[in-house]
C-alpha cells in the first residue's frame, strides 16, 4: 500500500518558464532555418538555370566539373574539422541528448549551415529537414549555454531546438512536435513536449513569415478515396513495407560500398556525386535536389508507368550515392519523393487493370509518402502528421493510418530497424559508454507492457550505478520509498552517469518484458 506522507512538487511554475524558454528557442532556430531554406532555394535556382545554359553550350560543363570538386573538398575539409556535421545529423542529435556524443555547438552551428547549403544547393539528391534539425538543436544549446543551464535542462532546450528545426524546414510544427517524442525520446515527457511545442509553433510562425502560409507540397484539393478501394491500401501497405527494407539494407551497406574506394580519404568521398551529379544536371535538371518539386509535379499530372519506374531507379541509386559521400543533408525529403513515385505508380497501375477513376491517383501519391516513410523510420504518428501538414489536408488520415500500419507491420516482421536508431549505433563508438563523471537525470516511462506496473519499488532488481530519485504521476512528483507502487503512466525520474545512460536505460528495458 503506497504511503500517504509522500511529498508532492508541483511543477505548473516550471512550465511556464520552460515554455518562455521554448519560445525564445523557436525564434533563434525560425530565424536560422529560414536563412538555411532561403539560401537554398535561391542558389538551387541558379544551379538549374545553369544547367540549361549549359544544354545550350555545354563547352563550359568543363570549368563545371572544376567548381563541383573544388566546392566537395571544401566541404570535405568542414566535415573533417568537425565529423558531427556528417549526414543528416539527426544521429548525432539523439546520441547527444542521449550523453553518447559530445557537440562544440559553435562550431557544428557555422560548419553544418555551409556545408548544407553547398551540397544540397549543388543538386546532391539530400534533404533540408536533417540539417534543420541539427541546427535548431545546436543554436539550443548555445542558448543552453547562455542561460548556464543544468544539463537536463539543456536536454530538454536541444529536443526543442529539434523540433522547431524540423517544424521550420517543412512548415509542420505539429510534426515537429511528434518527430522529437516519437523518433528521439519514445517517451512522453511534460516538461518535453511543452518546450518542444511552444518552440515549434513559434518557429513555424516565423517560417511562414518568410515562405507564406501554402503547404510545402501542396497538391490541390484531394477526394477522399472510397470505401471500396481500402482494400488497395494494404497491399500498399505491404510493398511500401517491402521496399522500406530495401531502402534500410542498402543505405546501411553504403560504408561497405564507399569503403572500397581506393586513395580517397572517406572526408572527400562527396567528390564522386559532386561528379556523377552532373550529367544527371545536364539531361534532367529539374530532377535535381531534395525532390519536392518532383512531388508537385506528379500531383499535377501522372506520367506514364515506365518513366516512373525510371523515376524511382534513378532517385534512389543517386540519394544512396549522395547519403553515403556522409555529405551534410537528409534523407527526409528524399524518402517522400520515392514514397510519391511508388505511390503514383501504385494509383496509376489500379487505373489501368481495376478501372479506378484517375482522380484518385494523387490519393496514392500522399498514402505511399507516409507508408515509405514509416517502413525506413518506424515513426508512424510523425509520418502521418508530417505528411498531412506538408500537402495540407486533414481529411485522409484514416487512409494515412492504414497504409502506415501495414507497411510497419512488414517492415517489423522482415526485421527491420528504425533507420536513425541504427546509423546511431555505428555512429558511436564501443567504448562510448564508460563514465564521464558527469551526472544527469533520465525519465523512463512506464507503459501497459511493462512489468513494472503494480510492483513495489524494492522488489525489482535494478541496475547499478543509478538511483531512483522521484516518479512523476500526473500533475505531481512524488519521492520514493521501498513500498512505493509503481503504476502505468509513471515516469521514473533516474540519476546517473551521463556516459551510462543509455545503456541503463536499455537495462531496465530488457529487465521490465513481459515474456
Amino acid at each position: 500500500m503506497e504511503k500517504e506522507t509522500h511529498e508532492i512538487k508541483r511543477l505548473d511554475g516550471t512550465r511556464i518558464k520552460f515554455i518562455l524558454k521554448g519560445i525564445v528557442v523557436g525564434i533563434l532556430v525560425g530565424l536560422l532555418v529560414s536563412l538555411f531554406r532561403l539560401a537554398i532555394e535561391y542558389i538551387s535556382e541558379r544551379v538549374v538555370g545553369l544547367y540549361l545554359y549549359f544544354q545550350q553550350h555545354p563547352m563550359w560543363l568543363i570549368p563545371w566539373v572544376f567548381v563541383s570538386i573544388v566546392t566537395a573538398i571544401i566541404i570535405g575539409f568542414l566535415m573533417r574539422s568537425d565529423p558531427n556535421i556528417k549526414g543528416s545529423g539527426i544521429p548525432q542529435v539523439e546520441g547527444q541528448l542521449r550523453g553518447q556524443i559530445k557537440m562544440n555547438w559553435l562550431s557544428v552551428l557555422w560548419k553544418k549551415f555551409l556545408g548544407g547549403v553547398l551540397a544540397i544547393s549543388s543538386g546532391l539528391f539530400l534533404g533540408r529537414e536533417g540539417p534543420s534539425i541539427q541546427l535548431g538543436a545546436v543554436v539550443a544549446q548555445g542558448y543552453s549555454t547562455f542561460l548556464k543551464s543544468t544539463k537536463s535542462e539543456e536536454k530538454i532546450l536541444i529536443s526543442s531546438g529539434a523540433s522547431a528545426g524540423l517544424a521550420a524546414a517543412f512548415n509542420a510544427p505539429i510534426a515537429g512536435l511528434l518527430f522529437v517524442l516519437e523518433e528521439i525520446h519514445h517517451s512522453f515527457s511534460p516538461l518535453v513536449w511543452l518546450t518542444s511545442f511552444s518552440a515549434a509553433i513559434t518557429a513555424n510562425f516565423i517560417s511562414l513569415y518568410f515562405f507564406g502560409l501554402r503547404p510545402v507540397l501542396y497538391i490541390g484539393e484531394i477526394t477522399a478515396l472510397p470505401l471500396q478501394y481500402y482494400w488497395t491500401l494494404v497491399l500498399l501497405g505491404i510493398l511500401l513495407g517491402v521496399l522500406g527494407l530495401l531502402y534500410q539494407k542498402v543505405l546501411l551497406a553504403l560504408p561497405q560500398i564507399y569503403g572500397k574506394i581506393k586513395g580517397l580519404s572517406p572526408s572527400f568521398y562527396g567528390i564522386i556525386p559532386f561528379i556523377l551529379v552532373i550529367p544527371v544536371g545536364f539531361f534532367f535538371p529539374h530532377l535535381l535536389g531534395g525532390g519536392n518539386q518532383i512531388v508537385l509535379e506528379l500531383g499535377r499530372q501522372s506520367p506514364t508507368l515506365w518513366f516512373l519506374v525510371g523515376l524511382f531507379v534513378l532517385r534512389f541509386i543517386f540519394s544512396m550515392v549522395s547519403y553515403g559521400s556522409n555529405m551534410p543533408g537528409g534523407i527526409f525529403l528524399p524518402i517522400l519523393t520515392l514514397g510519391a513515385v511508388i505511390g503514383t505508380f501504385f494509383g496509376v497501375v489500379l487505373v489501368n487493370t481495376i478501372g479506378m477513376d484517375p482522380i484518385f491517383v494523387k490519393n496514392f501519391l500522399i498514402f505511399a509518402m507516409a507508408g515509405y516513410f514509416t517502413a525506413i523510420g518506424k515513426a508512424p504518428l510523425t509520418a502521418i502528421i508530417l505528411v498531412t501538414e506538408m500537402v495540407g489536408n486533414f481529411s485522409h488520415l484514416m487512409s494515412l493510418g492504414v497504409v502506415a500500419l501495414v507497411s510497419y507491420v512488414v517492415v517489423d516482421s522482415l526485421g527491420g530497424k528504425p533507420i536513425y536508431e541504427t546509423l546511431l549505433e555505428r555512429l558511436v563508438a564501443p567504448n562510448e559508454s564508460n563514465i564521464s563523471g558527469q551526472k544527469t537525470i533520465i525519465e523512463f516511462p512506464i507503459m501497459a507492457e511493462s512489468s513494472l506496473d503494480d510492483t513495489m519499488v524494492r522488489d525489482f532488481t535494478w541496475p547499478k550505478d543509478m538511483l531512483l530519485t522521484s516518479i512523476r504521476r500526473g500533475e505531481s512528483e512524488l519521492l520514493t520509498h521501498g513500498d512505493t507502487v509503481m503504476h502505468v503512466g509513471d515516469v521514473l525520474i533516474i540519476l546517473t552517469d551521463e556516459g551510462i545512460s543509455q545503456q541503463v536505460k536499455e537495462e531496465i528495458e530488457r529487465r521490465t518484458e513481459l515474456h
